[in-house]
């Protein structure tokens, strides 16, 4: 006997109009302005890591969690897209939903406390557009991120330039959406299709690992991402590394970065934590930094705000860009 389901019918769902935005436009950076002022001595070992890389042909890929996107960081990131510097980007379903909430609406972001304590989180009318465009991708074989790109530049959404998604879709730069299930706002919705959700996904992983196979002289950058990140790019890995080994090739010699918060500097990085070090369940730290690079890679940690760290790698690049 099956067990008894929630019925997502009886839900109330509200004009997104009638919620009160965190944030809005004004948090965009301009990557032609003098933006934040950001040194770190990893910053001009990324640059030149990440150029060498682009001329060698190999990967630099991104994988950021959604705060990137909320810090308003997206103008930069496009920039770095443009001129092929960064290869591709990937995203949990959260860094999705702001990106489409800024093109659509130009702000993002509701108070938790205050709409959860009302049994309205999430439940807005316009934010079920993400599962249509997913369906509509889906059914054309494509992964959840482009999917949700190609929704907002095909719907001419009104603040498109800022979207990242809808740049990749323009510039087939894949821009990749790593979702767990119940984990998105859009979940919630009774026009939530778990199989159209899941299949994009999976789809996205496979264009993921893809990438990952011209890792070899690339470089990884994780950015505010602490469990997603590193745990895809642990799978994606594994499995390049796989068939790799098979042709008698191997994926060692790269760089990795992980940007965050966590105060490690002074710390070798390179060397995995302790079980009794409560660092140690800081994934970012043990997968990306020491693990995966142990055989011949180098790793870098970055610590500091979104909104000053992306912006003085990007203005690096771009300087040593010409």
């Amino acid at each position: 006997m099956p067990f008894e389901q929630f019925d997502r019918s009886r839900l109330e769902l509200l004009p997104i109009s009638r919620r009160v935005h965190d944030l809005d436009l004004s948090v965009m950076l301009d990557p032609d302005g003098p933006g934040p002022s950001f040194s770190h001595p990893a910053i001009d070992i990324l640059a030149e890591r990440i150029l060498k890389a682009r001329e060698r042909g190999a990967a630099v890929l991104m994988m950021m969690g959604a705060h990137v996107i909320r810090a308003g960081t997206a103008p930069y990131l496009i920039r770095l897209m443009e001129k092929n510097l960064i290869t591709h980007f990937a995203l949990n379903g959260a860094g999705a939903i702001h990106d489409f909430e800024f093109a659509e609406i130009g702000g993002t972001t509701e108070n938790v406390a205050r709409y959860i304590s009302q049994g309205q989180f999430g439940l807005w009318i316009e934010d079920g557009l993400i599962n249509e465009a997913v369906q509509q991708g889906d059914a054309r074989g494509l992964g959840f991120g482009e999917s949700v790109g190609r929704y907002i530049e095909e719907n001419a959404f009104p603040h498109r330039q800022y979207s990242l998604f809808a740049a990749g879709y323009r510039l087939q730069v894949p821009v990749t959406v790593h979702v767990g299930i119940g984990c998105d706002i859009v979940h919630e919705h009774a026009n939530a299709d778990g199989a159209a959700i899941g299949r994009a996904s999976y789809t996205d992983f496979l264009i993921y690992a893809r990438t990952v196979e011209n890792l070899e002289n690339g470089v990884f950058l994780n950015v505010g991402s602490a469990v997603t990140g590193p745990e895809v790019y642990l799978k994606c890995l594994s499995m390049a590394r796989n068939v790799a080994r098979q042709r008698g090739r191997k994926i060692v010699h790269f760089t990795t970065a992980v940007f965050d918060l966590l105060p490690l500097e002074g710390v070798q990085v390179r060397d995995a934590p302790e079980k009794t070090d409560p660092r140690y369940y800081f994934r970012p730290w043990k997968t990306i930094l020491a693990r995966t690079v142990a055989e011949g890679g180098e790793s870098y940690y970055i610590q500091g705000s979104h909104r000053e760290t992306i912006p003085g790698l990007a203005k690096k690049l771009l300087q040593e860009n010409v």
